[in-house]
């Protein structure tokens, strides 16, 4: 059984150039998993930090399976637990460290029967450089546009 996207961060790939990724689990709840395996997680606007040692993803959003049988008081963009091991956490580290790079998770997807997190080691991008991918994509719009109807 090969792997099933759940959701995808589009924005990282526009913001941030992505240099490097990681697998990493994620540490989630019995309730959680049935409703991210069953695609109710977002990662729009989340990101990965560094707390005590530990990577965490803040700002996912994992809605809840069955409302109604959900645990009062669940927050679905809860700080979860990101799994990797001790030297790609300390790797990490030392890169967001020196060299301003940051963690953007990329994609969520169902690996066997546990749900990761691919992770992106990313440098952020300027504003022209978006120009340019924008002007870019534009040009080839124009250009797969005339070739249509030449």
């Amino acid at each position: 059984m090969g792997m099933k996207e759940l959701a995808k961060n589009k924005r990282a790939y526009f913001d941030y150039q992505i240099l490097e990724e990681f697998e990493a689990g994620i540490e989630l709840l019995g309730f959680e998993t049935k409703a991210a395996k069953s695609g109710k997680i977002s990662l729009s606007g989340s990101y990965a930090r560094l707390i005590d040692n530990q990577v965490q993803l803040v700002g996912a959003d994992i809605a809840p399976y069955q409302p109604n049988n959900t645990p009062k008081g669940y927050d679905p963009e809860r700080t979860r637990r990101l799994l990797l091991t001790k030297k790609e956490i300390k790797y990490l580290t030392g890169k967001m460290n020196e060299s301003g790079l940051t963690v953007v998770p990329l994609k969520a997807y169902i690996k066997g029967r546990l749900v990761k997190v691919s992770l992106g080691l990313a440098k952020s991008k300027k504003k022209h450089d978006k120009r340019e991918i924008i002007k870019k994509r534009d040009v080839d719009e124009e250009i797969r546009r005339s070739l249509k109807w030449g």
